[in-house]
């Protein structure tokens, strides 16, 4: 299968997008290292027949969203597709991420309570952890009980000022 692979510029940095031939998101991020963004297609569980060799460059349907999340449409991103492969609970677990309103973060208890088990923080954790669409499937909007950032992929500078950006909308 082809995808399209693009990098477009951001407040927090390049921002590069991998998308299949329907314009779904595979997976995003905060980087100009393609293959970074690629190698995220491993760690969100999805097995793709995507080789490095049939990625193109191209315009995404999805870079539109976000320059207008950046310029303060926060819910431009709400609407674009993503596609992703996991167990039943990574699958629940990102629907979830989506339902989540910008600028009121969950703690990642409030998230496993969401998803059925509030004992379930490290499954919450990991869900976060292999999110490949990153933004699309906003999982910097996961915050440990204490009100710290916790980890996220793309560094926590980037989390804090998307986090940030939300707040002061």
């Amino acid at each position: 299968m082809t995808a399209l692979i693009q990098t477009i510029d951001t407040a927090d940095g390049p921002f590069t997008l991998l998308v299949d031939h329907d314009q779904r998101v595979l997976a995003s991020g905060w980087t100009a290292d393609r293959d970074a963004i690629i190698a995220r297609l491993a760690t969100s569980g999805w097995r793709a027949e995507i080789r490095p060799t049939e990625i193109r460059d191209g315009k995404t349907d999805a870079a539109s969203a976000v320059r207008a999340y950046y310029d303060g449409d926060l819910t431009a991103i709400d609407t674009v597709a993503v596609r992703q492969s996991g167990t039943d609970l990574q699958r629940t677990g990102w629907e979830a991420l989506r339902r989540i309103t910008p600028g009121e973060p969950l703690t990642y208890t409030s998230f496993a309570a969401e998803l059925g088990n509030p004992r379930a923080v490290r499954a919450a954790a990991s869900i976060c952890a292999r999110n490949a669409p990153a933004l699309f499937v906003p999982c910097h909007r996961v915050l440990r009980s204490d009100g710290s950032l916790g980890g996220f992929a793309w560094g926590l500078d980037v989390k804090e000022s998307l986090l940030a950006r939300e707040r002061a909308a």
